[in-house]
């Protein structure tokens, strides 16, 4: 199914949001413990921001070998839990589930955030050239 250029372009929007929040996480990395806050806040808004290009890209139906494989992953459903607890307020604990059932995923699921990340980058890159 061929996607509308311009929808695709909308989409990309929500990615350079969410590749913006990844920018300034990687700023952060290797600051004081003082800096864990704002380190935190970025990842969350980096991986929130990033379900929503997920949501998008089913919504359009858009295909691609390396994104399709990567979003075959338990990893996204953890991923839309974690975006819900950060977008919708969690009163009842400060480390909520929504988001410890992705992080204590560790390495692994830091890995797959970046090369999904990366994998929607040159995607758009192709697309849009």
């Amino acid at each position: 199914m061929k996607v509308d250029k311009n929808k695709i372009l909308i989409l990309h929007r929500y990615f350079i949001w969410a590749n913006e929040m990844r920018t300034d996480f990687d700023g952060t990395l290797g600051q004081k413990k003082q800096q864990r806050i704002k380190q935190f806040m970025y990842m969350s808004l980096w991986y929130g921001m990033l379900y929503v290009v997920i949501g998008g890209w089913y919504d359009l139906g858009l295909n691609d070998s390396k994104v399709d494989e990567l979003l075959k992953s338990k990893n996204v459903n953890l991923l839309k839990r974690y975006r819900n607890g950060v977008f919708h307020f969690q009163k009842r604990k400060y480390y909520d589930r929504r988001f410890m059932d992705l992080i204590q995923n560790g390495e692994e699921v830091v890995v797959w955030v970046q090369n999904l990340n990366k994998e929607i980058g040159r995607f758009f890159l192709e697309q849009l050239k």
